[in-house]
């Protein structure tokens, strides 16, 4: 949020009202944490990212963990059945109504259009990733802060075979859930700070090792 701050900030510049409506949309999700429905907005939420919105779940769970740290699993687990959920209902936009006869939808130009991060380059390059790298593709954007919402979509327009689809989102979204819920859990209001700064690093130095690994394993 801070890289945004620096890169949309000052006067006339045409990223400013973006920011600010983003900005707008993170508060307003993180207001449920203090309201009795924030377990249900959670739910919600977790689904609607993961086919349009664009704000991640991982804004609402923290404070909800920190609220109850008791339910920390109920939370993350809460948020990993509607992300899946809400990445099968992302799959079936794309499987059914990205394409007509003569190109892409008005869906698909709609989509293009008005969600953050999501273009037709994005589109393009998520193709060509499907072709060697379908589980994997998948796995990232769940775990890590590659646009799930992209490869959900995108999936479903390549006709990536479901099950891989599936077993991918449910690992990587369980993972990322459970482990910030579970890292607020474990070590309370003092860890926020970290994780505010460097998960979305760790995360990604997380998929890193773990494919080393993988082809390291290959080769041997």
């Amino acid at each position: 949020m801070d890289d945004n701050i620096k890169c949309c900030s000052g006067e006339g510049r045409p990223g400013v009202s973006r920011w600010h409506l983003h900005r707008r949309l993170y508060d307003w999700v993180l207001h449920w944490a203090d309201t009795p429905y924030g377990a249900w907005a959670l739910f919600i939420m977790s689904f609607a990212e993961s086919s349009f919105f664009p704000v991640p779940p991982d804004v609402l769970l923290a404070p909800l963990t920190l609220g109850s740290r008791r339910k920390w699993w109920r939370f993350a687990l809460s948020c990993s059945l509607a992300s899946v959920i809400g990445g099968i209902f992302g799959y079936a936009i794309g499987h059914w109504l990205w394409f007509t006869g003569d190109g892409y939808s008005k869906l698909a130009i709609f989509c293009f259009a008005h969600i953050p991060g999501f273009g037709e380059v994005q589109f393009i390059k998520a193709q060509e990733w499907y072709s060697n790298w379908s589980f994997w593709v998948v796995f990232a954007a769940g775990f890590t802060p590659l646009p799930y919402k992209v490869i959900t979509i995108t999936a479903g327009a390549c006709d990536i075979h479901f099950g891989v689809f599936l077993i991918a989102s449910s690992i990587s979204r369980s993972a990322r859930f459970f482990l910030v819920s579970g890292l607020f859990w474990w070590f309370g209001p003092t860890i926020k700070p970290l994780i505010d700064k460097y998960f979305n690093w760790l995360c990604l130095a997380f998929m890193a090792l773990l494919i080393g690994g993988f082809i390291i394993l290959k080769y041997l």
